[in-house]
C-alpha cells in the first residue's frame, strides 16, 4: 500500500514537474519573434513611457526570435507576433509608440543616424522620437518589436493593438497615406510628359509674403544632391528646406518619397509651339535690377530667376514649368489677323469679342464696316507688351479695338457712301501709313489693313439701292468696254485674215515677183536687142536712104523731064490720081455708079454710067488739055492727047470689068 501511495505521489511530482517545466519553455517559430511584457521585478515599474529600458515591468525592448526560450512563468508574458515583411516596390511606414516628443514645428519624427528600427533600446537611448517616422522602410523581412513600432504597409497594419483609441489613430493615418498613393514609390513616365509638383508638410514655414519655398542648397542647379529629390527628408530639413510648395520640380524617374513628408501633384509640362514665346511672370525670388530701360514708364523687366517679368523670353520647346511658382503667358510671334467681323474668329482667337465699326457717312448713312488688321509682335518686345498690357488679347479688346474703330469713325465722316465705297484702296494705304506709327507706340508692328465691303443694319435697303445703282452703272461701263473691245477685236480679226490670206498667196506673189523679175529682165535683153537692131536698121536705113535718095535724085529729074514732057505737075498728079481710083474700084468690088440710072439720056443702064465717067474724064481731060495748051508747044499737046487717050481707055476697061 505504501509503495502504491510512493508511486502515485512519485507521478504526481514527475507531473507537476513536466507542468513546471513546460511552463519555462517558449518555443518560437522562425517566420515569427516575440515580444517580452514583464510583469513584476524588482525595480518596480515604469515612470513613464512604454518600452523598459532599466529592466522595469513592462514591454520589453528585446523581441525573442524564432527558437526555444527559456522564460520565467508568471514574471513574463510572451507576445507571439509575425515578421514585417515589405513586398517588392513598396513602401513600409513606421510610428513610434515610444521616444521623446516632438518639436512645435514637427510633423514627423527625425531619422537617427546608425539606429536599426529592429533594435528598440538603441533608437530609444540615441533619443528616438515618438510619432511617425521620417524613414520608411523599403523592400525586405524585418524583426521589429511591433510594441515600440507600428509598421503600416498596402496589405496590414502590423502592430500589438494597446487599446481601441491607438488603433484608431493608426488606422487613420493608413487611410492617409493610401489617400496620397504613398504605398508605392512615385513614378513619372516619359510619354505622359508630366511634372511633379511637391508639397513639403514638415519643417519650418515660409516668411511673410512668400508663396513658395525656394530650392535648398547654394546652387539651385544641384538642389536635388542635397536631399536626393526629397528622398531624404532630414537631409532636405538640415539643408534648410521649408514646409510648403517647392519651387523644385520632379521630372520623369522613379522616387520613394514619403507621403506623409511630401505630397507630389502631376502637372503637363508647359509646352511652347513654334510660332510663339513664353514671357515669364515669376511669383518668387529676389528683387533683380530694373532692365527696361529709362524710356519704359510701365513697368520693370528683371533678368532669369527673379521675381517679376523676366526680360528675356522662353523659345519654343517643353519646359518643367512650376506653374504655382510663376505664369508663363504665350504670346504669338508669327501673323496675328484681327478680324472685326462678328462672327469671324482668326487663328489666335484673339478678335472673338471684336465686331464690324458702325460708321456716319457725311451724306448721313450709317453702314457697318468690316475690317481685317495684320500685326505682328517682335519676340524681343514681347516681355515689354507683357508688362504693358498683361496679355495680348486684354492689349486687342482695351487698346486696339477703341484705337481702330475711332479712326475709322474719323474717316467715315470725311466721306460719303459712294467715296467710301470707291476709295476702297486709297483709305486702305493711308490707314495702313498713318497707323503703323500708333502701333508701334504700342510695341507692336502693323502689316497690313485691308477694308471689307460696307454693309446695312438689318432692315435699311437705302445702301443696297446705291449699290444696285452702282452696279448698274458699271454693267453699262462694261458694256461700252466690251462693245470697244469686240470693235477691236473685229479690226483684229480682219488683220488676221487678210495676214492669213496674204500668207496663202504668198506663193504666188513670189512666183509673180519672181515672172516680173524674169520678164524685166527679158525685156532688158529684147531692148538691148532692140537697140542693136535699132542700131544695124538705122545703119541699113541710112544706107538705104543714101541709096534711094541717090534714086531718087535720078528719078526726081527723070520725073521733072517726064513732067516737062507730059505738062507739068498738075498733070502728073491727075494722072497718079485717076491710076490709083482705076486701081481701087478694079479691087473693091464697089459700085461706083448705079447700075440702073434713071435719066434722060439715050442708051442702056450701062451706057449712063459710061456717059458719067465719061464726063469727068472729060473734066480732068479737059483740064489737062488746057493745061496743056497754055504751056506746050504743039508736040507737046499730040503727046498728052495720046497720054489721054490711053488713060481713058484703061478706065473704061476697069469699069467694064466691074460690070
Amino acid at each position: 500500500m505504501a509503495g502504491i501511495i510512493s508511486l502515485v505521489v512519485i507521478a504526481i511530482v514527475a507531473f507537476v514537474g513536466l507542468i513546471a517545466l513546460f511552463s519555462w519553455v517558449r518555443i518560437i517559430p522562425n517566420n515569427r519573434i516575440g515580444v517580452v511584457e514583464k510583469r513584476f521585478g524588482g525595480r518596480g515599474s515604469l515612470r513613464s513611457g512604454l518600452i523598459a529600458l532599466g529592466g522595469e515591468a513592462g514591454y520589453q525592448p528585446q523581441v525573442l526570435r524564432g527558437g526555444i526560450h527559456l522564460v520565467t512563468p508568471f514574471q513574463y508574458t510572451i507576445h507571439m507576433l509575425p515578421l514585417v515583411t515589405i513586398p517588392q516596390g513598396k513602401i513600409g511606414y513606421i510610428f513610434a509608440r515610444d521616444g521623446r516628443p516632438l518639436s512645435p514645428t514637427q510633423t514627423l519624427a527625425e531619422t537617427i543616424d546608425g539606429v536599426d528600427f529592429q533594435d528598440a533600446a538603441a533608437f530609444l537611448r540615441a533619443g528616438g522620437q515618438r510619432g511617425p517616422q521620417r524613414l520608411v522602410l523599403r523592400e525586405g523581412t524585418y524583426a521589429i518589436n511591433l510594441i515600440q513600432f507600428v509598421v503600416i504597409t498596402e496589405e496590414r497594419v502590423f502592430s500589438l493593438p494597446l487599446s481601441r483609441e491607438d488603433d484608431e489613430i493608426i488606422k487613420r493615418m493608413a487611410t492617409i497615406i493610401s489617400e496620397r498613393e504613398g504605398f508605392r514609390p512615385m513614378v513619372i513616365k516619359g510619354s505622359d510628359d508630366l511634372v511633379g509638383i511637391v508639397t513639403v508638410h514638415d519643417g519650418p514655414s515660409l516668411s511673410q509674403g512668400e508663396i513658395i519655398c525656394p530650392t535648398v542648397g547654394d546652387d539651385p542647379a544641384q538642389a536635388a544632391i542635397y536631399h536626393n529629390n526629397f528622398q531624404d527628408p532630414d537631409a532636405f530639413l538640415r539643408a534648410g528646406g521649408q514646409r510648403g510648395r517647392q519651387l523644385q520640380v520632379l521630372t520623369e524617374g522613379t522616387y520613394y518619397i514619403n507621403r506623409l513628408f511630401a505630397t507630389v501633384e502631376m502637372i503637363p509640362k508647359t509646352t511652347i509651339e513654334v510660332g510663339n514665346v513664353g514671357v515669364v511672370v515669376s511669383y518668387t525670388g529676389d528683387t533683380g535690377t530694373d532692365l527696361s530701360g529709362e524710356d519704359y514708364k510701365h513697368g520693370e523687366l528683371v533678368s532669369q530667376g527673379r521675381k517679376g517679368v523676366w526680360s528675356t523670353p522662353m523659345l519654343p520647346g517643353k519646359y518643367a514649368f512650376n506653374t504655382y511658382a510663376g505664369k508663363m503667358i504665350m504670346v504669338p510671334t508669327t501673323n496675328i489677323i484681327l478680324k472685326w467681323t462678328r462672327g469671324e474668329v482668326g487663328a489666335h482667337r484673339l478678335d472673338e469679342n471684336l465686331s464690324e465699326i458702325a460708321l456716319i457717312t457725311r451724306d448721313a448713312f450709317e453702314p457697318s464696316l468690316p475690317l481685317s488688321v495684320v500685326v505682328h509682335i517682335d519676340y524681343r518686345k514681347a516681355p515689354l507688351v507683357v508688362q504693358r498690357f498683361g496679355d495680348v488679347k486684354r492689349l486687342v479688346e482695351q487698346t486696339l479695338d477703341p484705337m481702330v474703330a475711332a479712326y475709322f469713325k474719323n474717316i467715315g465722316q470725311t466721306r460719303t457712301l459712294i467715296q467710301l465705297l470707291q476709295d476702297r484702296s486709297t483709305i486702305q494705304s493711308l490707314a495702313g501709313e498713318q497707323m503703323r506709327e500708333k502701333f508701334e507706340h504700342y510695341n507692336l508692328e502693323l502689316e497690313e489693313v485691308l477694308i471689307g465691303t460696307p454693309t446695312s443694319s438689318k432692315g435699311d435697303t437705302k445702301i443696297e439701292e446705291i449699290l444696285t445703282q452702282l452696279r448698274a452703272r458699271q454693267i453699262a461701263e462694261e458694256q461700252i468696254e466690251t462693245y470697244g473691245r469686240q470693235e477691236r477685236a473685229a479690226v483684229k480679226e480682219r488683220e488676221l485674215r487678210e495676214a492669213e490670206s496674204r500668207a496663202r498667196q504668198q506663193t504666188m506673189l513670189t512666183e509673180s515677183e519672181l515672172s516680173i523679175t524674169v520678164q524685166s529682165n527679158q525685156g532688158k535683153a529684147e531692148y538691148q536687142r532692140a537697140l542693136q537692131q535699132a542700131a544695124q536698121i538705122r545703119a541699113l536705113a541710112e544706107a538705104e536712104a543714101e541709096k534711094i535718095a541717090r534714086l531718087g535724085i535720078a528719078e526726081a529729074m527723070a520725073i521733072d523731064e517726064k513732067v516737062r514732057a507730059y505738062g507739068g505737075p498738075q498733070f502728073q498728079v491727075t494722072q497718079q490720081v485717076m491710076s490709083r481710083f482705076a486701081e481701087a474700084i478694079e479691087q473693091s468690088g464697089v459700085d461706083v455708079v448705079p447700075r440702073m440710072v434713071v435719066g434722060g439720056g439715050s442708051g442702056g443702064n450701062g451706057g449712063g454710067g459710061s456717059s458719067l465717067m465719061e464726063g469727068l474724064l472729060a473734066m480732068l481731060l479737059s483740064e489737062r488739055m488746057e493745061a496743056a495748051s497754055a504751056s506746050s508747044s504743039n508736040g507737046a499737046a499730040s503727046a498728052a492727047s495720046v497720054e489721054a487717050d490711053t488713060l481713058r481707055a484703061q478706065i473704061r476697061k476697069g469699069l467694064e470689068a466691074k460690070e
